[in-house]
């Protein structure tokens, strides 16, 4: 990779390839954008926000650094800085999603990019306007520094990405070239587009991957005005910020100050809710809903409470299998266990009702495989695998078990056991054995109260079998060193798994076999299945929907049979409560509320 880079320098100055193409304002994965070259504004912005005010966001955890891009402190980074809840304040990139279409993207840092057909290159055209926090253009030379810096120094997935670039040149004063090598796909001209680009002349190559409290230099809306390491930072906005008028970026940033607040646990950033601290409470479930929201300002109004409507696959919650360890490293196992989650229970005496139990990872959606019976592409992409998908799963007739009915329970509890005897395991004084005569035992990882109590239920019924799980509880920094290290048998809650209509490249961090032993990545389940790699690259080969659809499908229908996961539940809607000082679009983008587009009552349009 220095080699590579090394050649790049040289080669600053270069002519353009022969290769030409048009400037376009935008691409999409698939087909063309949606909106037109002269849009104004994405559709769920308000471009006639006022600006102006404060907000107070409110986050469990702690932080110790403030450079993103590292493997150090990576899951202890500050939020805020690239973020895709807060919004990207510091860090932009070339190019930004609109989040009302699939995976489309229009110009950001890059007012312009150039790419072929076959998608061989991507050229960015700088917007001559753009500059850092401090002033400074920028330039080729921060995209070139960028790649260098991330491939030597950055943490997974940045650091990988130069592996699929055959040639990276400065093709003008404001152009830079990307020439791909025979291991790019499609996705990845996209990918190029939506890395975060760091500025030469504020950064150091030999000291890039040590943590920082320095406040960083950007060229995004806001800058870090001060911080209380594991307590607040705060951002306030650039008035010199170059982008705020550009289509993109209309009806977004309209706070003068932002700050995210730190704490220990649910209770105290919820109490902090209540006293007026936070502004915004996001996210709560039907139970809190019912027993928490009785305080004086949500009765009488000052707090508002509000759904969302997304539309989108879910983000796919549950209880996660470490398949490195050998105690799940056997499907059948995986199989057993996933059977004896009491979904309906859960739902009728901690939901309400109100939940919906989650079967795929692209649920709701045309990419899902659920209850659809696999196309004759999907068979012949699986062809060479013929054990990776089990029969219900491929004729869309899988249904997970369903515990509540008390004449069922026997029988699957029976199935589970029977499924486990396969695997060389026996039962002997009320206790499970593993096939080597020791008894069957694990531990489960859980971050908050709500988790644990979702585990507790899992563990009732594991019990039933004589399998022993014993549930521990960490705070925000010790299960987030734990995840880095890979460093648990089970974990509950979101791990990674994100709800996308356009799943692409970012799979590879989560369930390729190269990631799985990489510190850091999202691979948190450890698998390294050869099928899953061959559905992925079929994904991300895809030309056409078609083929693209069955190629998620597919992976779908391996992900379920493999049962890396067991599956939690889901709801569609998002439920905010905020206090009445906020206001927010009245569209709601595809992927649900855009918190970056919120603004503060009661300050003066521009």
């Amino acid at each position: 990779m220095r080699g590579l880079m090394g050649v790049a320098a040289v080669t600053l100055l270069l002519a353009p390839s022969a290769v030409a193409a048009e400037p376009r304002h935008a691409i999409a994965m698939h087909g063309d954008p949606a909106l037109p070259a002269n849009y104004a504004h994405f559709p769920y912005a308000n471009p006639d926000a006022p600006k102006g005010g404060t907000v107070t966001y409110c986050v469990v955890g702690t932080f110790d650094n403030l450079n993103p891009f590292i493997l150090r402190s990576l899951r202890t980074t500050a939020r805020g800085v690239i973020d895709t809840i807060f919004g990207n304040l510091v860090f932009e990139t070339p190019m930004t999603r609109n989040m009302d279409e699939a995976f489309g993207l229009y110009g950001l840092l890059a007012e312009s990019v150039e790419m072929d057909e076959a998608r061989s290159f991507l050229e960015l055209n700088l917007n001559p306007d753009a500059k850092w926090s401090d002033g400074e253009p920028v330039t080729p030379e921060d995209v070139i520094f960028t790649y260098d810096v991330f491939t030597e120094k950055g943490r997974p997935p940045f650091r990988d990405r130069m592996r699929r670039v055959e040639k990276l040149e400065k093709t003008g004063p404001h152009s830079v070239r990307f020439t791909f090598n025979e291991e790019a796909d499609r996705e990845f001209p996209l990918i190029i587009a939506m890395t975060p680009i760091v500025p030469r002349h504020a950064f150091d190559m030999e000291t890039f991957d040590q943590t920082t409290l320095q406040p960083v230099v950007g060229s995004g809306p806001y800058r870090i005005a001060s911080i209380a390491p594991s307590q607040r930072i705060v951002f306030e906005k650039n008035p010199e910020y170059w982008g705020k008028d550009i289509p993109a970026k209309r009806g977004f940033d309209n706070y003068d100050r932002i700050t995210i607040e730190y704490f220990q646990n649910q209770n105290a950033q919820f109490e902090a809710f209540k006293k007026g601290i936070c502004d915004i409470h996001l996210d709560a479930d039907p139970v809190q809903r019912e027993r928490d929201f009785d305080f004086p300002a949500y009765l009488d109004g000052r707090v508002v409470g509000e759904t969302f409507e997304v539309s989108i696959p879910p983000v796919v919650t549950g209880f996660a299998f470490n398949t490195r360890r050998p105690v799940f490293a056997d499907v059948r196992v995986r199989r057993a266990l996933a059977m004896l989650y009491d979904f309906d229970w859960v739902n009728r005496n901690i939901y309400s009702g109100r939940y919906t139990r989650t079967q795929s990872y692209w649920q709701g959606s045309d990419l899902s495989a659920l209850h659809v019976s696999a196309s004759t592409r999907e068979r012949e992409l699986l062809a060479p695998f013929p054990d990776a998908v089990t029969p219900d799963v491929m004729d869309g007739t899988y249904e997970p078990a369903h515990l509540e009915n008390a004449g069922d329970r026997r029988d699957i509890l029976r199935a589970a056991h029977d499924l486990l005897a396969e695997a060389g395991y026996r039962t002997e004084g009320g206790r499970m054995l593993r096939p080597d005569g020791q008894p069957f035992t694990f531990e489960i990882l859980t971050g908050s109260r709500s988790e644990e109590r979702l585990a507790a239920v899992f563990q009732r019924t594991l019990a039933r079998l004589g399998i022993n799980m014993s549930i521990r509880t960490l705070d925000d920094a010790q299960l987030q060193q734990r995840k880095q290290r890979f460093e648990f048998d089970m974990l509950v809650g979101t791990t990674g798994f994100s709800g996308t209509l356009s799943p692409g490249i970012e799979l590879l961090n989560r369930w390729a076999s190269p990631s799985r032993d990489i510190e850091g990545s999202f691979n948190l389940v450890g698998a390294a299945d050869p099928a899953i790699d061959a559905m992925i690259a079929a994904m991300l080969a895809a030309r056409s929907r078609d083929d693209y659809v069955a190629a998620v499908r597919a992976l779908d229908r391996v992900l379920i049979s493999g049962a890396f996961m067991v599956p939690m539940q889901h709801n569609t809607e998002q439920w905010v409560a905020y206090w009445n000082r906020l206001r927010h679009p009245e569209h709601t983008s595809l992927y649900g509320y855009q918190l970056s587009t919120w603004w503060s009552a009661g300050v003066e349009t521009e």
